[in-house]
């Protein structure tokens, strides 16, 4: 490294600045070791070349992995719009014609002929969706850097910061990065703790094939390009990329495609990206003037500046909720270590700091204006990531948006429920086209550009339930706020979504019930139908019409209007078929009694009524209980990473906070240490294996399920405590009917104080572990009867059919009180222990 160019000043200035840069410093780092908060990551060295290690950044549309390399440093760079292809449409028009032929197979027993049948007439011969492609790298190659000591890196996820710190020869070099969401750039700030020591090359690099790297008259590095061509779709995404340097002291010369800054004091990188995509449907904007707008704005901030603006933002979001669940030694060891130790140690804030980083991925990949979170959030560095990092609509999108209501980021839920409007658009087609049938529908998958026709292997790409489960996103997000226009907004579209039932149920020949017909229960596929997916009237399928016609039927009695509709989807929804328990004393899976108990799937799609659906219940519904503990048992713990996540939310909606806990442990594993299933890497992604980011989102919905729920005609608190966590708090979360748990403290698993916030009024019913009262010394009533808060009341859900050789495990609950609060808009309640 060069050091011998002092700055031209006199000696008297520049000692007395080179001692104010090193108090900075000095200060930075004490504030920096104050602040080893445990809203922390942290590690001892670089990521090197592994993804995985790299820590994440974003604002919901600009995403970058920070991999902290100290010589050869490495950001990784994406933009949420940039994915291949273009405005398409890949319904199948052969399918209308076949329907009834594959439903007959389908009733006669004959799936694999249907199946087959299927993927000749209804999977899509067009493109089975398009792919979620990153824009580039930015390098920046240090000179002298290659010995270093005292390394350390790290994600603030408190501060939405992430930084790098080493020394080399005695200077103490510092690095932060953000991704801002008020200035829309990633923005770089490198300082050391003696003026004149930055030194190093900046250069781009991009894996688009139809894209230049250049240098423009601004000395800024650029990248121009359009995204590829997938499966006969002519990528048609114009994408730029701007990278600014701004040093202070020291030269900044540029030369081909490459900048070099010698000697500098600090140094800010500013990196703006922009497309030309404004909907689905509509790719005229200018990428070149967005960026150069978002660049000329971002620069005339310092880093700082950018920096405080960030913080607010990010905090408005992130400071809602806390949570406390204890604190060990274990808490001061980098990340990775405690990762490896977590499932045999003592470590409770590592699931504190696990929760917290579930919203932060959410903050950070999901914004409203932007795209939802996909597959892998908004971070994607391979042109042909798995799965083509696209919306998977039988789980993983629905799962990345688990967290948003109740972990208090209703804002963030926006991009999805605007492209479930969009997908209800596109979906109309597909519904009349495909089949015959009125109202919208969408198969398993979806993509940037809304195409809703079947993709992938027939088996799972037939199943019809897109629209009825992500339309319940809308209804869920209304059954929070108690926003009436905006329950009037959406009601086309939750009518929808049921009327494509209305048209497509079909009576089974054998049995006196309404069936979806073909239908799946996604991705599984027993032995007793030769391998094939394909069947009628699956335990999904019902669940999930049930709940696209309960949704309607509620909010039509809410908006006081469409009665006629509704009283006729009561009508079918009493033709459903009930739930059943096989011979296994098992959830039946499929309408006839064929379940493995040696079945591992994945999928446990029947469970779908359990959670996120509110059919199944310890509280309510006994025999479905039991079914349901006897499939979660007999299909095991271990599996994928988002399995698993999902996992967490079922046992903690069957009260088991122990069992909810063991799989806390399973997925705060280091990938490959569950033999045949998913974990974590070492920057706390879900691993499904590979990278999936549901599971991340999955487990903080589970955590939030273990402490307070209110699916089930009451806000249940501490509903399923782990002995582990007999101690501790959370704060800001949120129920439906428009409440809010301010404050909840327990002490030897039982309620010590709960401050609860009604925003809308309405009766407020608890259940609660142990004896509560008002805090200004007064009793609380008794509850009984239903719940009169119009948003508790729940849907009855019919008796299973219970197979004789079933058996039925008894539901042990604790004892438990039940109490009723009318509350008025605003009001504040403080409830306290032994009142």
């Amino acid at each position: 490294m060069k050091n011998s160019n002092k700055p031209k000043m006199s000696d008297y200035h520049y000692y007395l600045k080179s001692l104010l840069v090193v108090l900075f410093v000095a200060f930075s780092f004490q504030v920096n070791a104050q602040e080893n908060s445990p809203l922390t990551l942290w590690y001892k060295q670089p990521a090197a070349d592994v993804w995985t290690d790299a820590l994440p950044i974003g604002n919901g549309k600009l995403g970058a992995m920070i991999y902290g390399n100290v010589e050869n440093e490495l950001i990784q760079l994406n933009e949420h719009t940039v994915w291949s292809g273009g405005p398409n449409r890949n319904d199948n028009p052969d399918a209308l014609a076949a329907l009834p032929e594959i439903r007959r197979l389908v009733f006669d027993g004959k799936q694999k002929e249907a199946e087959e049948l299927a993927a000749k007439t209804i999977q899509s011969k067009k493109s089975h969706g398009q792919k979620f492609q990153p824009v580039g790298d930015l390098n920046i190659a240090f000179d002298g850097h290659d010995e270093f000591s005292d390394y350390r890196r790290e994600l603030d996820i408190e501060r939405a910061i992430s930084k790098v710190s080493y020394t080399v020869d005695g200077v103490t070099y510092t690095r932060e990065a953000i991704s801002s969401f008020a200035d829309n750039v990633i923005a770089i700030h490198l300082r050391a703790s003696k003026p004149g020591m930055i030194s190093f090359t900046a250069s781009m690099a991009t894996p688009q094939p139809n894209a230049t790297i250049g240098l423009n008259s601004e000395k800024e590095l650029t990248i121009s390009g359009t995204t590829t061509d997938h499966e006969g779709v002519r990528g048609q995404v114009e994408f730029k990329s701007i990278t600014k340097v701004k040093n202070q002291g020291g030269t900044l010369t540029a030369t081909g495609t490459s900048i070099k800054v010698e000697d500098a004091d600090e140094v800010a990188v500013y990196i703006a990206m922009a497309t030309n995509f404004n909907n689905y449907l509509d790719l005229s904007g200018d990428e070149n003037a967005r960026a150069a707008a978002f660049m000329a704005e971002a620069a005339t901030k310092s880093f700082d500046e950018l920096l405080k603006r960030n913080v607010l933002d990010y905090q408005n979001y992130f400071n809602r909720v806390s949570l406390d669940l204890g604190d060990t030694e274990s808490s001061k060891l980098p990340t990775d270590e405690r990762l490896k130790s977590f499932r045999t140690g003592d470590d409770p804030q590592l699931v504190t700091l696990y929760y917290q980083y579930g919203r932060y991925l959410l903050i950070s990949s999901s914004q409203p204006g932007g795209q939802p979170a996909n597959l892998q959030g908004i971070w994607n560095k391979e042109m042909s990531p798995p799965w083509d990092s696209k919306y998977t609509i039988n789980i993983n999108a629905q799962m990345n948006y688990w967290p948003a209501e109740k972990a208090n980021l209703a804002e963030l839920h926006e991009p999805f429920l605007k492209m479930v409007t969009e997908m209800s658009e596109a979906g109309e087609e597909t519904a009349r086209v495909m089949y015959g049938a009125r109202g919208w529908m969408a198969h398993h998958n979806t993509d940037i550009w809304r195409i809703t026709g079947p993709v992938d292997a027939i088996f799972w790409g037939i199943w019809s339930g897109g629209g009825a489960w992500t339309s319940q996103h809308l209804w869920d997000h209304f059954q929070y706020s108690g926003d009436m226009e905006y329950l009037k907004s959406i009601y086309p579209i939750l009518k929808g979504a049921a009327m494509f039932y209305v048209d497509f149920l079909v009576e089974h020949p054998d049995k006196p019930w309404l069936v979806v017909n073909p239908g799946t229960s996604p991705e599984n596929a027993p032995a007793a139908h030769d391998g094939s997916s394909l069947d009628a009237g699956t335990t999904m399928d019902n669940q999930l019409v049930f709940d696209a016609f309960s949704a309607v039927i509620q909010a039509s009695e809410m908006l006081g209007n469409d009665q006629s509709f509704a009283d006729s989807l009561r009508v079918l929804r009493d033709q459903l078929p009930p739930m059943q328990i096989g011979k296994h004393g098992q959830l039946q899976e499929w309408l006839d009694d064929i379940d493995d108990p040696n079945d591992h799937h994945r999928h446990i799609s029947h469970l779908y009524g359990l959670f996120p659906s509110n059919q199944i219940s310890p509280l309510r519904t006994p025999e479905l209980y039991s079914a349901s503990k006897n499939t979660l048992i007999q299909r095991g713990d271990v599996s994928t990473g988002w399995s698993m996540g999902w996992k967490v939310n079922w046992w903690a909606r069957m009260l088991d906070g122990n069992h909810a806990y063991k799989l806390i442990q399973n997925q705060l594993s280091p990938v490959g240490t569950n033999q045949g299933g998913g974990g974590s890497y070492n920057n706390l992604f879900d691993a499904h294996p590979p990278f999936q980011i549901d599971g991340n989102f999955g487990c903080t919905s589970g955590i939030t399920e273990m402490l307070v729920q209110s699916a089930n005609g009451e806000i249940h608190l501490l509903p399923a405590l782990p002995d582990v966590w007999q101690h501790g708090s959370i704060a800001g979360i949120r129920a439906k009917g428009g409440f809010e748990v301010v404050e909840l403290k327990w002490k030897d698993g039982k309620v010590e104080k709960v401050v609860i916030k009604s925003t809308i009024g309405g009766n407020l019913r608890l259940r609660v572990p142990n004896t509560l009262g008002l805090e200004n010394g007064n009793g609380l009533k008794n509850a009984n009867g239903a719940n009169s808060n119009p948003f508790y009341q729940v849907p009855v859900t019919a008796a299973p059919i219970v197979s004789s050789a079933a058996e039925i495990i008894p539901v042990d609950l604790s004892d438990m009180e039940l109490y009723d609060v009318q509350t008025t808009a605003g009001e504040v309640i403080t409830l306290v222990a032994g009142k």
